[in-house]
């Protein structure tokens, strides 16, 4: 939708999409005010009390819905600005005629994605961080994805960010005022505190971006992707973890060419399965390029397993060996087949090696174990997670290097200058995580995946 410049208020859907007992539809800007005396014919109700009112049409008077009617005047409202909203009966038709009134008034325009936070952003009601919280609850699907996302959105993010650019701004206090004034008349010591407050900073940032990717785990879903060669049990084993028939079962070899995914809540963490195409020598350019899909996740998986025939083990093909690791599980399947126990083998020294049958169901609730304490032991912690997005990571590494070369100069001999900008830089580089400096190339990318109406 392009967007005319010359509209201050928006209006949109705030409640879910499809028939509804009730639908909250909301409105942002200068003339919401006006707008809803004209829908109801009267004075606008007490700000944060609900009334019952008739909504009409204002050009022939014919009755919309009879509603409850919410008026919030800006900066008092999640927006900043002043705020209605209707509380009308959510079917289709009801919402049809709202919405063709509602476009019939000068200067009110339907809301694009995001564009309600994004105003609340823009009227410092939130930071990039506690908007980006307000989209994660609005799409949590586990317990721990609603817990990350709420202390994100109440702040908790935003302290920790902003604690560490009040540290940086004492720091490049102390080294302009070395600038600034002369010799005799900085206290002595300053400069090595300033290096030994920076260095602190630094360590500390530096352990936050040891945490594995356990915040964006948790957004995204713990990745388990399928690995092995054709036939082995791929699909099946995705069905039997999933509960349901997702993916094509066949004795055909490279039944599946692309990639399948199937999310699960595991220990009240969000899972993400993906079954991959069969690792094998490609009989042609559509297998080729599930066989590079496959390779693709599996580099993005935080585990992988790895499926053997039984009665194959310990020879696994060199497709499959390479991706061998601490984070990778091996399955043994078809177990029914095979009698004994599995041989071990000195190159998956390390490497859990579990026997299994999706014909009799053998060995299932002990993977389902040894999976489920896989997802706990990364995403599990005591803290709350410091680091829920790429941008986040992206943002503290580019800090991280200005805080590396402060500490490379030689305090006494390099230019006051020189040692303020670096400080300056990895200051710019915490203040763009929360919004503070230098984010308008990335506002549109932010609130575009919100939905309409947030």
């Amino acid at each position: 939708m392009t967007r005319d410049e010359h509209v201050d208020t928006i209006f949109a859907l705030a409640s879910g999409k499809g028939r509804a007992g009730v639908a909250v539809v909301r409105l942002s800007g200068p003339r919401a005010g006006e707008t809803l005396k004209r829908l109801t014919n009267q004075d606008l109700p007490v700000p944060r009390m609900a009334l019952l009112a008739n909504l009409t049409d204002p050009r022939n008077g014919g009755l919309i819905d009879r509603a409850l009617v919410l008026w919030f005047p800006g900066p008092g409202s999640f927006t900043g600005e002043d705020v209605a909203e209707l509380h009308i009966h959510g079917s289709r038709a009801v919402l049809g005629k709202l919405f063709e009134v509602l476009s019939s008034f000068k200067g009110l325009q339907l809301a694009e994605p995001g564009e309600f936070t994004r105003r609340a952003f823009e009227h410092g009601k939130m930071d990039l961080t506690q908007a980006e919280g307000l989209h994660d609850l609005v799409f949590a699907e586990t317990e721990a994805q609603r817990t990350q996302a709420l202390y994100q959105l109440e702040g908790g993010l935003s302290k920790l960010y902003d604690s560490w650019r009040e540290k940086l701004a004492s720091c490049l206090a102390d080294l302009e005022a070395t600038i600034d004034f002369s010799e005799e008349e900085i206290p002595e010591g300053l400069l090595e505190q300033v290096q030994k407050d920076a260095a602190l900073l630094k360590s500390e940032i530096e352990k936050t971006c040891k945490d594995f990717g356990r915040g964006q785990a948790i957004r995204r879903g713990y990745r388990i992707v399928l690995l092995g060669p054709t036939n082995v049990g791929k699909s099946s084993l995705l069905n039997a973890l999933a509960k349901e028939d997702k993916a094509i079962v066949s004795d055909i070899a490279g039944t599946t060419r692309d990639v399948i995914e199937v999310h699960l809540d595991m220990a009240g963490y969000s899972v993400v399965l993906v079954d991959t195409a069969g690792l094998r020598e490609a009989g042609n350019v559509i297998e080729e390029e599930g066989i590079r899909r496959a390779q693709i996740q599996a580099g993005e998986a935080d585990l992988k397993l790895i499926l053997c025939e039984l009665k194959d083990w310990p020879n696994l093909p060199g497709t499959s060996r390479k991706h061998l690791s601490s984070e990778s599980l091996v399955i043994l399947t078809k177990s029914d087949l095979v009698k004994g126990k599995p041989k071990k083998h000195e190159e998956t020294s390390g490497i859990q090696a579990i026997p299994i049958s999706l014909e009799t169901g053998s060995g299932m609730d002990k993977l389902l174990k040894v999976i489920e304490a896989r997802v706990i032991k990364k995403l599990e912690a005591a803290a709350p997670a410091a680091i829920t997005r790429l941008r986040h990571r992206q943002a503290l590494e580019e800090g991280l290097e200005a805080l590396r070369r402060f500490e490379d100069h030689d305090i006494r001999e390099t230019d006051p200058a020189i040692l303020a900008e670096d400080i300056r830089l990895a200051a710019r580089a915490l203040g763009r995580v929360t919004g503070r400096v230098g984010v308008e190339d990335i506002l549109d990318k932010i609130f575009s995946r919100f939905c309409i109406g947030k």
